[in-house]
């Protein structure tokens, strides 16, 4: 998480961006959250001086809110200049294509504290290495370029003591430091640093400047505007120092986060504060970076630290502190928000609370990554969420609160579970599927890193998912992503499969206990085995994901599915749709297996992205029509078990869809409009509520046919040429 950003009228409402899409607003000092969809991740918050329901964030464009963000529009550039939007990558980015652009894109940004119609930005072409300084006297509806810069800022100040006529602004950049005094740029002296990574200024009632700035893991300090600098030294020595904060309106008061600082031996991290505009500092935050280390005494955790150890989040990646209150401050990690109210003598976890005795629950700040929902057969308020990053987790009361539920999975196989399957005759036993690699099957994962480097595997439990063993004789470490058993074969010897990948397919046939690799027929060199569906017959579909990501097709890196009709011994493969390589999810009609749903991902062509949506077959995948293309990147197509006609699909396009007529027509579902969408689950509850894990947005339980409104806050207003 990054970007914590407290109001200047009521500290008690905050913004915080997650780079997995997500934004965040809290009315109540962090107590709780709500998430709202920008379409993109949001690179800076800001506060309008003067009216405390005006706020601006920037994402793909730049969007304000007029109603304390509740709603945003799109200010630049202006809706009726869109003439289309690429989303066309991996992770359907979006590009937004405005015809005129003068601006580029917006990279910081700043409001004038006298009069809020005038807005301050830095904005051009980072490729073509354009970049420039631009005002607005309307609120953003017309723009005046002023001067070029050398490169794209990546934040702006204005002096509030500076004379209205003539203000006075600090720009910094990823190299540089400009002071603008009217008309005139003069740049200034910056520290000893080949690059700058973070800064951060104030102004002392008399309008003098102080300058915080973060270059090459060391921090500095400047009193004087620039002209020089001092560096920071934490005693101990050895530091590395990664973000910092000031108070705008009491800059002699900072904070720098810290790790790596060498004391007799012991690795220390955390948080550093100043009074006195850097010439000495104290450690208000210090935990020992060892796994096994306590927390330290000062810092209040949710569950992260008790799970993982106080390093888990690492020190803060990103810090905020309030202009009018300098002991008023936030920090965000890896997972965790945490909050001091007190200068830093204490912090306190905002991202989760306990609502009982035991278990945790969400405090709005979900940032997860989910691939599952699932239920225990025997009890359905005992619940699971497969998730990525911090494993498996549980709850015992209907998802009302929850815990983590690994232990006994291999240490360097804890962080991800994929998939679990339960035996529906057995009580308490339930197979998992783990491993050390996270985030498959993007490509983020794989480019780089050989499928020997990938740990994990299959673990068992016998008492309903509390406890494991591990359970993968004769399966090579691997990251092991889906399970499937075979439900006619006998209580005790259950036949499972495992999509490995980048091994292939593992069989068991005596509960999970040995396993054998079956690839015979499937042609792909270490293949990128998904996931694995069985039909009503017993036949088998493996999917293997697509390992390019250039947007070709037609080589031996596309992806595939294979079929077999004598329990994986062999397997032989099933047409593709015209234009498309990348199979991602695959459902069959339980009463016809001939009737085949795919889910595909585009491939990185054209501007929607080329051969994604979902594909229906009605003879077992010989041949195939595109059922729904409004979304390209579908990431799975789920049947409803209670009525087979019902289907619902969801991807990375901020939409989830549902059809109640075997996907011949497709409605997008009121309220979700998350980016980065996986899977939907049907509540085994209530008919008319389904659950939807994510890429990044934890997991989202509503209503299918909720209130007739707007499905979402930023998709009306990115209609081209509307």
């Amino acid at each position: 998480m990054f970007h914590p950003t407290i109001s200047p009228h009521d500290s008690r409402t905050v913004l915080i961006a997650c780079d997995m899409t997500g934004s965040y607003i809290s009315h109540d000092g962090g107590a709780s959250w709500r998430m709202f969809s920008l379409r993109g991740v949001v690179r800076f918050f800001v506060f309008d001086p003067l009216d405390a329901k005006v706020m601006y964030a920037q994402a793909d464009g730049l969007w304000r809110s007029q109603d304390g963000g509740e709603t945003w529009s799109l200010v630049y550039p202006q809706p009726a200049t869109l003439k289309e939007i690429k989303m066309s990558s991996d992770h359907s980015d979006e590009d937004l294509i405005a015809e005129p652009n003068p601006l580029g894109n917006i990279t910081a940004m700043a409001i004038d504290p006298a009069d809020s119609k005038v807005l301050y930005v830095v904005a051009g072409d980072k490729k073509k290495n354009v970049a420039a300084f631009f005002i607005s006297r309307n609120q953003g509806a017309t723009w005046t370029k002023e001067q070029d810069l050398p490169e794209l800022a990546e934040k702006l100040w204005v002096n509030p003591q500076s004379s209205k006529a003539s203000r006075t602004l600090l720009i910094a950049g990823s190299h540089f430091l400009v002071e603008k005094k009217g008309a005139e740029l003069k740049k200034l002296s910056g520290p000893a640093a080949k690059v700058f990574t973070d800064s951060s200024a104030g102004f002392t009632v008399e309008g003098k400047a102080i300058l915080y700035v973060i270059g090459d893991e060391s921090a500095f300090v400047s009193d004087d505007e620039g002209a020089s600098w001092k560096k920071v030294n934490l005693a101990g020595g050895g530091e590395k120092l990664r973000a910092v904060a000031t108070s705008l309106h009491n800059p002699a008061t900072a904070y720098v986060s810290y790790r790596q600082l060498d004391e007799a031996g012991v690795k220390w991290m955390g948080v550093a504060k100043t009074t006195d505009a850097g010439q000495t500092w104290k450690l208000v935050w210090k935990e020992d970076s060892n796994l096994a280390a306590k927390p330290a005494t000062n810092v209040h955790d949710a569950w992260i630290t008790p799970r993982f150890g106080s390093d888990w989040g690492e020190n803060p990646l990103a810090l905020g502190v309030a202009d009018q209150d300098a002991n008023l401050g936030y920090g965000t990690d890896l997972g965790r928000t945490m909050r001091t109210t007190d200068g830093g003598a204490t912090w306190v976890a905002v991202y989760s609370q306990k609502p009982g005795e035991s278990g945790w629950t969400t405090t709005g700040l979900d940032v997860t990554t989910s691939y599952g929902y699932h239920f225990d057969p025997f009890d359905l308020r005992r619940q699971f969420i497969t998730t990525t990053d911090i494993g498996l987790f549980r709850s015992e009361d209907g998802g009302k609160s929850w815990m983590s539920s690994t232990q006994g999975v291999p240490k360097d196989w804890m962080n991800t579970t994929y998939w679990m399957e339960f035996d529906p005759k057995v009580k308490g036993r339930v197979w998992s599927v783990n491993s050390w690699t996270h985030d498959l099957p993007r490509p983020k994962m794989w480019r780089t890193q050989s499928i020997s480097k990938y740990h994990g595997g299959v673990c068992r439990s016998d008492d309903g998912g509390k406890t494991w063993l591990k359970s993968n004789e004769g399966m090579e470490q691997t990251a092991a992503t889906h399970i499937l058993m075979d439900p006619t074969s006998p209580e005790g010897a259950r036949v499972l499969y495992v999509a490995a990948f980048g091994r292939g397919v593992y069989k068991s046939v005596d509960d999970g206990h040995t396993w054998t690799l079956k690839n015979k027929g499937i042609k792909q060199h270490e293949p990128f085995a998904w996931r694995i569906i069985r039909d009503r017959k017993g036949a088998l579909y493996v999917l293997i994901s697509r390992r390019s990501e250039d947007g070709s097709i037609g080589t031996d890196k596309d992806g595939a599915v294979y079929k077999s009709t004598d329990g994986a011994e062999t397997w032989s493969p099933v047409a593709m749709p015209a234009g498309s390589n990348a199979p991602n999810g695959l459902a069959v009609d339980p009463a016809n297996p001939d009737r085949l749903y795919l889910a595909a991902w585009a491939r990185a062509a054209g501007v929607h992205g080329d051969g994604g949506g979902v594909y229906l077959s009605e003879d077992a995948g010989k041949t195939w029509k595109l059922v729904l293309d409004r979304d390209r990147h579908v990431y799975d197509v789920t049947i409803d078990p209670r009525d087979a006609k019902i289907l619902y699909a969801a991807g990375f396009e901020s939409s989830a869809w549902r059809s109640t007529d075997r996907g011949a027509t497709w409605t997008r579902i009121p309220g979700f409009n998350f980016k980065w969408g996986h899977r939907v689950t049907p509540d085994p509850a209530d008919a008319k509520k389904i659950y939807i894990t994510t890429f990044g947005g934890g997991v989202w339980h509503g209503s299918v046919d909720g209130e007739d409104r707007v499905v979402d806050i930023a998709t009306p207003e990115m209609r081209p040429g509307k």
